[in-house]
Order: structure tokens, then sequence, then C-alpha cells
């Protein structure tokens, strides 16, 4: 069903003209989406989203209102929402023979990946990291403007060998994303040499017999470390463990210092300028999923101004994907999409919640054709099949 008040704010960024073309693109959206809870939210879990993500693409629009106006190109935006793989499914398919350029989605990895395969237009997945959608899940409508968890466990993996923290303690949730992102960081961990020294699995629970089990000082004794990494995916333990360890050493990954595609208090390349507009639209601060939401709409957007006549989904698709098809956004260097999983290119911030501490690809760190390749899989590791 479409969100009828959030379809309304965006169809305010209309071009009058009677000759103007239309692009057509929608966000799509889960239904009830528990990230979006209140009580949720309001403890600002780091690299989670803080709402919904149509106010980032309303800001893309208005942004880029007067080329839009100057090419004669109207915007049209609906926000839809899906409750299952299948409603996804059929919502993508109607805005497909509707006449969509484009779709972003923000929906579990599962609903997309069962969904992408059902349409032929660009399908921009700014809200799941999970690899698979980049490696044997990928298709080739299918890009992504989110960091892959890949990336941002190779971002942090970057940043503790540039200060030499090599000896790592890793900490666990019991929940199967858990697991799958536990992965990611041993790869990380290997591909830069770091040593484990220790994985161990947590778990909050009610039980008073578990209780050892969620206790931060129990859970990080015993064991000589420079650094103590969590992996969290619902954030509730992790927001309790920086300064609770038994040694006194920094906690990376889902607290303490985490690799983010965004953070309001970004300082450099023009970013406080992008968060002031965002948080007077939003009356929120921007997080990394509104980031991603922001700059799918933008990649868009550009593709579409490059055909303003006729903005169809082919040349958009065509358009994202070319080699020297690049975006600004506001990171200090040119973002494009890689060819072999269509995953933006882009750094990560390492920030605390307070500030940006460092940028990743970390000083020092090499790669033959682009650096920004040293963050997830590179072409000859990638999982995918569509070329």
């Amino acid at each position: 069903m479409i969100d009828r008040a959030l379809a309304a704010v965006a169809l305010c960024f209309v071009v009058t003209s009677p000759n103007a073309a239309t692009l057509r693109i929608a966000l799509l959206q889960r239904a009830d989406d528990p990230r979006f809870d209140p009580a949720r939210v309001e403890l600002a879990y780091p690299g989670q989203p803080g709402g919904p993500l149509s106010a980032a693409i309303a800001v893309a629009i208005k942004e880029t209102q007067f080329q839009l106006d100057a090419a004669k190109l109207q915007v049209k935006l609906d926000v839809l929402d899906a409750r299952s793989t299948d409603d996804a499914k059929s919502q993508l398919q109607a805005l497909e023979k509707a006449g969509a350029a484009a779709v972003i989605v923000d929906l579990p990895a599962a609903w997309i990946a069962g969904a992408a395969p059902a349409v032929k237009l660009p399908l921009l997945n700014a809200g799941a990291g999970d690899d698979a959608l980049r490696g044997a899940s990928c298709q080739p409508e299918l890009l992504h403007t989110l960091p892959s968890d890949r990336m941002v466990a190779d971002a942090l993996a970057q940043t503790l060998t540039a200060r030499k923290w090599t000896r790592v303690l890793l900490l666990h949730g019991p929940r199967a994303d858990d697991a799958v992102r536990l992965a990611d960081v041993q790869a990380a961990l290997k591909r830069y040499g770091l040593k484990t020294v220790a994985t161990r699995a947590f778990k909050l629970s009610a039980d008073p017999r578990e209780r050892e089990r969620a206790n931060p000082l129990l859970l990080t004794g015993g064991a000589d470390y420079d650094a103590v990494w969590v992996v969290d995916s619902d954030g509730e333990f992790a927001r309790t463990l920086p300064y609770q360890t038994a040694l006194p050493r920094p906690v990376v990954g889902d607290a303490g210092l985490s690799a983010l595609a965004w953070a309001p208090h970004f300082e450099r390349f023009g970013a406080p300028q992008l968060a002031r507009r965002f948080a007077r639209h939003a009356q929120r601060p921007m997080t990394g999923a509104d980031w991603a939401a922001w700059i799918a709409a933008k990649a868009v957007l550009q593709a579409a101004l490059e055909a303003p006549n006729a903005p169809s989904a082919q040349a958009i698709g065509r358009a994202l994907t070319r080699a020297d098809f690049t975006l600004d956004g506001f990171k200090g260097v040119r973002l494009s999409f890689r060819a072999w999983d269509r995953q933006l290119r882009q750094p990560l911030l390492m920030s605390d919640g307070q500030g940006v501490v460092a940028l990743a690809p970390a000083e020092g760190i090499l790669h033959p054709k682009n650096v920004l390749d040293t963050l997830g899989a590179d072409a000859p590791e990638s999982a995918c099949k569509t070329k």
C-alpha cells in the first residue's frame, strides 16, 4: 500500500511544465519495520537506521531540482510497503508494468533475493548489507549503495592494522545474522594478518543460570589482546561493552569504534552541508542507511538527466553500470559501481559516535587498480556470476 503522506511530500518536487517528461521512481520498504520501533530508534545503535528512507530521497530530489527544471523532467516518487517476499515481488512487477524507471529497496535480504529476479528494472539496495546479495544471490539489475558487511569488516581490520592493534578478542551473539557477519570479520582479520586470540559467544538472557554469558568482565577475561571486536546484529549487548572490558582496551565493531557509511558529525568534503539539509528536512540526524538512499536517488537522477526526454529503466540501468559513471557522495573521491557485483565503491567513516576519527581505506593500504576495492570482495574472490 502506498504511504500517501510520504508520497505527497515527494510529489511536491514536480516540474509543472506541460511538456515535461516524467521520471517515475519508487521506494519499496518493509511494512511495520521493527527497526523503526520508537524505543529502538531512541537507542541509536551504531550502523542501524534512524527512520524511513523516504526523507533522504526527498532531499536528493530537492537538491537536483534546478537541473530537473532545466531539463524539463518531473519526478514522481511512490513510497510502498511490502509485507513478504511475494508481496515485494508483486509490487515490483506492478511498478515495472506502470513504467517505473528505478526502485530503491529497503527490505530484508531474503526478500530482495526472492523478489529481484522477477523484474528487469534497476533496483538499488539501500538497506541490506548482506554479502550474499553481492555474491551468490546477485542479480544483473540489483545495485547496492549501502556498504556490504564485508566492506565494514575490512574497514575495521585496516584501521586496527594501521594502529598496530594486531591481537583481537572476538565476541559474537547467538543470532544467525551474527554467525554470517562473524565469518566476514574472520575473513577480514585473515586478509590483513591480524591474530584472533579467542572467539567467545555472548547471550543476553533472563535465566540466572546464563548470566555469565552476558558478563563483559568474564567474557573479556583470561586473555591478552589489543582490541575487542564485538559482532552484535541486535546491538543491545554491544552498547554495554565499552569501558566494561577486563583489560583497558578499545572496543570496535557494533560498539565503540564503528565503520559507517555516514556519520552526521563528519566535517570534511562539504559533508556538514548535506547533514544539515537532511536534519532540517527529517528532524533527525542522517545515518548510513539515509546516506545510501540519498546517493541511490542521486544516482538515478544523474542517470536520468543524461537523456531527460526518455528516462527509461533500460537507459538508466546502462548508465549506472558504465565504467565512467561516477557520483559525488561528499566523501572526498568520486564513487562508482563495481562491474562484478554492482556494489558502490566508497570510503567508510570510522566513528566513535562523537566524531569521525579516521577514514577507510586506511593510509598505506594499496591496490593495483582502485584502493576502494580493498573494502569488500574484490573481483577475483567475488561469488557473483553475473558480470
